[in-house]
């Protein structure tokens, strides 16, 4: 059983009485809610608050959708340069995609997709015609003229003004993207001042579950926010307006603390009076008060920050992030007094490789992989010339949790050797080693002969948030199959062979 930090059903009662709380506060007519962080699958809150539901955030907005509809907003340059979501291995505009088939799912009202600091792209005006064609409202924002110094310029026609108003109707309105940077709060604040020019009243809130604002400044919650983020160089601070304003201490990062004295200026200029002391009195977050074990969280939190630092060595060698930003991964951890060989499946599966390595020359390239059963288990999987190590150590997981003996082979040799001539002589692949999805597509099609199999194949659903670490870096195909059954994996940054293109 695994412990459980973080009572999820408390903080979604919690959350969303607060936000009623705020949107009915005052005399104004709607709010404008910008969500930070993730709204669905939230795994990074999963991992470092156990028992925290990846959905909570939409579920909440469940409870409120007959009030509420959403924006999505998105940063042209993203979809420019195909930024990617880390944890699901996709580009920001497939996660837009993504976003409004999962809204739909929970009938939750979808406003528009905003296309922030628009640019004439063809990548950017084919995104926004796939978009039209499907029949979802898009609209262009540019960059706000006078942005941030002149506030007298921003709050005009010059300014936010130039942007198209957003049509909404509803008392409150989700503004939401696939990740940092997408132009949340540019869009909050232009209907601000389109809502007063047109006589309505509006306030602006803001929530964000990290860097939670009631924890210690370094609490390793607090830092594996850090962690995640550090490719965008933020870094917590205690908020020193709110200690001002009220003698408390209260948790924000560098880029809202030096955006406030800006945003509180534009909404003073917008509404005519004084909104916020701080940058913590315009958030509605309210995770803090959903911890019931503060260890389970602390140490799930470490586990986070070693598995940023291991995710970050790879993207460096992959290069995809700075020298700067992974060096800032490992000092994060070293401040947690962590190490790579405390995430308990990395010495398991570097050890089984070398021993390999060791006892036979044909093994100088093996790749291993390790998996931690639920019971803390380690089972360990190595590359073939029949399958990658990652398939390996899946196989011999499932063999562990259904009980069956590690020599009993759940696939025959025959549906094997004809999948793997499919691969290299129909489909003309490079490769014979079967990768994860395939070796699965196997099993499920050894299951109809072998019971075991399918015994064996009825297990991967207790794979689910186990932890797991290769040797070399994976596919992106493993990857995603991984992903998929919510196995939590990390690499050592070494690849697979010296091939640059098939690798």
């Amino acid at each position: 059983m695994r412990k459980i930090g973080f009572d999820a059903e408390k903080y979604i009662e919690e959350q969303s009485k607060f936000i009623r709380e705020r949107i009915n506060a005052g005399d104004s007519q709607r709010l404008y809610l910008e969500f930070g962080g993730k709204l669905v699958h939230d795994k990074h809150a999963a991992r470092v608050l156990p028992g925290f539901d990846e959905n909570a955030k939409v579920k909440l907005l469940e409870k409120l959708k007959n009030d509420a509809e959403i924006i999505i907003c998105i940063y042209a340059g993203d979809i420019m340069t195909s930024k990617t979501r880390q944890d699901f291995g996709i580009t920001y505009d497939l996660e837009v995609l993504r976003l409004i088939d999962t809204f739909r799912k929970y009938d939750l009202a979808i406003n528009s997709v905003v296309v922030t600091r628009y640019e004439d792209a063809p990548a950017v005006n084919m995104f926004i015609n796939k978009l039209e064609r499907r029949g979802i409202k898009t609209y262009k924002h540019y960059f706000t003229k006078g942005y941030p110094t002149d506030v007298d310029t921003i709050v005009s026609d010059e300014g936010y003004g130039a942007n198209p108003y957003i049509h909404v109707t509803k008392p409150l309105v989700v503004v939401t993207g696939p990740g940092g940077g997408s132009g949340k709060l540019a869009t909050s604040l232009s209907q601000l001042y389109h809502d007063y020019r047109r006589g309505t009243k509006a306030r602006y809130a803001k929530f964000e579950t990290f860097p939670i604002w009631n924890l210690p400044l370094k609490h390793p919650v607090n830092i594996a926010y850090e962690a995640a983020t550090a490719d965008l160089k933020d870094v917590n601070q205690i908020d020193s307006y709110h200690l001002e304003a009220y003698g408390t201490q209260a948790v924000n990062y560098n880029r809202d603390m030096e955006v406030f004295p800006v945003v509180r200026r534009i909404i003073e200029k917008i509404t005519g009076k004084e909104e916020y002391k701080s940058p913590t009195d315009m958030g509605v977050n309210r995770a803090g008060f959903g911890i019931i074990d503060d260890q389970v969280c602390r140490d799930a939190a470490c586990q986070e920050i070693i598995r940023r630092y291991l995710i970050a060595e790879c993207d460096y060698k992959k290069g995809k992030i700075s020298e700067s930003s992974r060096e800032r991964s490992k000092l994060l951890m070293k401040e947690v007094g962590m190490e790579v060989e405390d995430r308990k499946v990395v010495q398991p599966a570097r050890d089984y490789a070398e021993q390999k390595r060791n006892c036979d020359e044909r093994y100088e390239n093996v790749v291993v992989m390790a998996i931690e059963m639920p019971d803390g288990t380690i089972i360990k999987g190595r590359s073939s010339r029949r399958m990658v190590a990652a398939a390996a150590a899946l196989l011999n997981s499932i063999k562990y949790l259904a009980g069956i003996d590690d020599a009993m082979p759940l696939i025959t040799a025959q549906v094997l050797q004809s999948t793997q001539r499919l691969k290299t002589d129909v489909l003309d692949s490079d490769r014979s080693s079967l990768n994860c999805e395939e070796i699965l597509i196997a099993l499920t099609v050894s299951s109809t002969q072998n019971p075991s199999a399918a015994i064996a194949a009825g297990k991967l659903g207790d794979l689910k948030g186990c932890k797991a670490h290769c040797t070399a870096i994976l596919s992106d195909r493993d990857e995603q199959t991984l992903r998929a059954l919510g196995i939590d994996v990390t690499s050592d940054p070494e690849y697979m062979t010296t091939n640059l293109y098939n690798n």
